[in-house]
């Protein structure tokens, strides 16, 4: 586990070396097909070293959920282990991990015509109007939520609606946890600002690569727009408000950059909190070598 940018690739990639092992995806923007530059999805040349699961499986017009990913990543792990080989979930979607490790709440599939509803409200009074909504609906999770996250806002507004039952209710009713045993390792820089950096850098390479030029064709694919779910993934969401004339380039970049650096803080907090974590520091030169050692020690 780690936040974006923090090297969990290239760990993997060392891990290879010493083990038999296949990857799992924990990735919510890996699943879609195409979406390749902003994403930082595994080169070809790596997918070839390295077997990994749960990417490039969906159109970016479709929805995938945490409770896909527990039946994807479950069969893929009984298959891996099957084969005599090693499965390593890598990704930063903390919820996949969490939703895997330690159950699932039970809430209601997705409708369409009630998100669709939801989403004219907000276009016509904004987001933190419809934050005000769920307020009364479910101060509980109108207070972990900001009122600009249209995302989650829909969802816990939508399941509201669904159920007669506030989110925060349902989340406290789970299904079970995948039994398994977990070697949970956190790749976690020391110094947030060398994270920054980082982060800042591999955006300006991704725009180099072609990075517009990916959301541009993904836009024209039939289905996707700007409230589908690939393409509210961090950078993707800024450079379609730049193709649609939202923003300039420059504006674009500097909130995708300012996006990724939240998303890893978030995800730094999640990682706070994680029971039985082995913390590793990604900026340490021998962090590859230690979560082998520590691999070695677990087996």
């Amino acid at each position: 586990m780690g936040p974006t940018a923090a090297g969990k690739t290239e760990t993997v990639m060392a891990l290879a070396d010493k083990f038999a092992i296949e990857v799992v995806s924990v990735d919510s923007a890996l699943v879609y097909r195409g979406m390749d530059i902003g994403t930082a999805k595994p080169s070809a040349d790596e997918q070839a070293r390295v077997p990994h699961r749960l990417i490039n499986m969906l159109e970016p017009h479709e929805v995938y959920s945490a409770g896909a990913f527990c039946r994807d990543a479950a069969d893929a792990i009984a298959e891996i282990s099957a084969a005599g080989r090693m499965p390593v979930l890598a990704g930063g979607t903390m919820l996949y991990f969490q939703a895997l490790q330690q159950g699932l709440a039970k809430l209601p599939s997705a409708d369409p015509a009630l998100r669709a509803e939801i989403d004219a409200r907000a276009a016509q009074a904004g987001w933190p109007a419809v934050h005000a909504e769920l307020a009364r609906l479910d101060p509980a999770s109108a207070e972990r939520i900001r009122p600009n996250d249209s995302q989650r806002i829909q969802r816990a507004v939508e399941v509201c609606l669904l159920s007669d039952e506030p989110l925060s209710v349902l989340q406290q009713q789970s299904d079970p946890a995948l039994p398994a045993d977990y070697l949970n390792i956190g790749l976690i820089p020391s110094d947030r600002s060398a994270l920054h950096r980082r982060i800042e850098k591999r955006f300006a390479a991704m725009l180099d690569a072609g990075f517009v030029a990916e959301v541009e064709r993904i836009a024209a694919l039939p289905g996707v727009g700007a409230n589908s779910p690939s393409m509210r993934a961090v950078g993707y969401r800024q450079v379609m408000q730049y193709l649609l004339g939202e923003l300039s380039l420059d504006e674009a970049k500097a909130r995708a950059v300012i996006a990724t650096r939240q998303l890893a803080k978030r995800q730094m907090t999640w990682l706070r909190s994680w029971p039985d974590l082995h913390v590793i520091d990604s900026l340490n030169g021998d962090s590859a070598r230690r979560v082998e050692q520590l691999v070695r020690e677990w087996l």
